[in-house]
């Protein structure tokens, strides 16, 4: 059985080799990247109040964004549900919009 805790050194009693030091501090979540006022983005429409598609290049790629924003501090800011498509996968998208407006009206 594995004992999840501090190692014990020769004489049995527990290390404390971090005693008095405070654990490493972890990066902030929030940088300056994700501010949505510095990226290349070009809205193409709003969906809807919260949704919107856009273009934008990243490491060199353009991406088709699809993605819900929410507000904070005044800013709107990604949020973390939506898809972001490569031109290869929206190009397959977009040839198969005919066969997916015919399943849409099939099924309404």
């Amino acid at each position: 059985m594995s004992f999840r805790g501090k190692r014990k050194n020769a004489e049995g009693h527990a290390s404390d080799e971090n005693e008095g030091h405070a654990p490493p501090k972890k990066a902030s979540n929030t940088s300056a990247s994700v501010e949505s006022d510095d990226s290349d983005d070009i809205v193409v429409c709003e969906i809807s109040k919260n949704r919107r598609v856009s273009v934008r290049n990243w490491n060199g790629k353009i991406w088709v964004d699809i993605r819900e924003f929410y507000v904070k501090d005044g800013k709107q800011m990604p949020g973390k549900k939506g898809i972001s498509l490569s031109l290869d996968q929206w190009n397959v998208l977009r040839d198969h919009a005919e066969a997916i407006d015919k399943a849409v009206a099939e099924s309404s």
